[in-house]
């Protein structure tokens, strides 16, 4: 094994961070000399304009990766639903730590519930999923984009400028502000954004000694979910615009994959489940992605 010093490479937000000292801890079992590397990226510098405008996911890993390319880094860790389905030339993304909760919450002004929002609230979201989904449940409230870290957006609510804003559960929860939440939704009402609540570490494709490392690391319960999901969002070749969510789930020895798909407009929504051995995962991806492609007749995409 190396015997420098090994550098994770990370987002500097607060909750990244703390991605990171968790990615550092598990390393820290197998090897004694870790540090973590803060890294702007354009993604965070940019909190004022939608994603699909300004570059899409990778926004958030792009600099990250060029650290690890330009071995500038040994270890890359993101928030697997920032990352693009398609891997990036010459590097690994088979790393990833136990998932953390899926689900999304509402947190409200007044502590309200969504059902309980006044008609024409405004409700703070930067995803056309998380939009759509609650307009299943809530036609008549307006739904405004909202960008930032978690702390940004909080304040954003404290000062009026939404009635209410949906965030992910494991973001809160890292940060320990469960005290906040006024609502969590199953993911049956809101099917979660691939790989959400799910911290990946990524290497290059040639170092040996990091890749053996990772391996000893990786949650492989969460790696075959995780495979489900992202061989899904690779059929439909979706980006930052896919108002998507999918979610695997391991119950023995069998795997489900539970999706759904809106049309451009969010007019149209399409779902289906499915479930398969739990050793045939990129296979479920690969057939619950097609499915889905072939019955949105790709009105997903502009």
């Amino acid at each position: 094994m190396k015997s420098k010093k090994i550098i994770i490479g990370s987002r500097g937000s607060k909750l990244a961070l703390i991605y990171a000292e968790r990615a550092k801890t598990k390393i820290l079992e197998f090897f004694s000399d870790v540090d973590i590397k803060k890294i702007t990226t354009s993604g965070d510098i940019n909190q004022k304009d939608r994603l699909s405008e300004i570059g899409g996911k990778g926004l958030f890993s792009k600099q990250i990766e060029n650290e690890l390319l330009s071995k500038k880094i040994d270890i890359a860790v993101h928030a697997l639903k920032d990352m693009p389905s398609d891997e990036t030339e010459d590097l690994l993304t088979n790393c990833f730590l136990e998932r953390n909760d899926p689900r999304e919450v509402l947190i409200s002004n007044n502590n309200i519930l969504v059902k309980d929002l006044k008609p024409n609230s405004i409700v703070g979201t930067s995803s056309f999923r998380r939009e759509f989904q609650l307009k299943k449940i809530r036609s008549d409230i307006n739904y405004k984009l909202i960008r930032g870290n978690v702390d940004t957006r909080l304040n954003k609510l404290n000062e009026k400028l939404y009635d209410a804003v949906i965030l992910s559960y494991a973001g809160i929860q890292s940060l320990k502000l469960d005290q906040k939440i006024s609502q969590i939704f199953s993911t049956k009402e809101i099917i979660p954004s691939v790989g959400q609540g799910v911290v990946a570490l990524q290497c290059r494709k040639n170092d040996s000694e990091i890749i053996e490392l990772l391996e000893k690391i990786n949650h492989k319960l969460t790696n075959i979910c995780v495979m489900a999901e992202r061989q899904f969002l690779k059929i439909l070749e979706g980006d930052c615009e896919t108002a998507v969510g999918a979610i695997a789930n391991i119950e023995g020895k069998n795997i489900t994959l539970e999706a759904e798909l809106f049309s451009i407009d969010g007019k149209q929504r399409f779902y289906h489940s499915a479930s398969k051995d739990i050793n045939s995962a990129f296979e479920l991806g690969t057939e619950v992605g097609e499915i889905l492609k072939k019955e949105s007749n790709n009105s997903y995409k502009r």
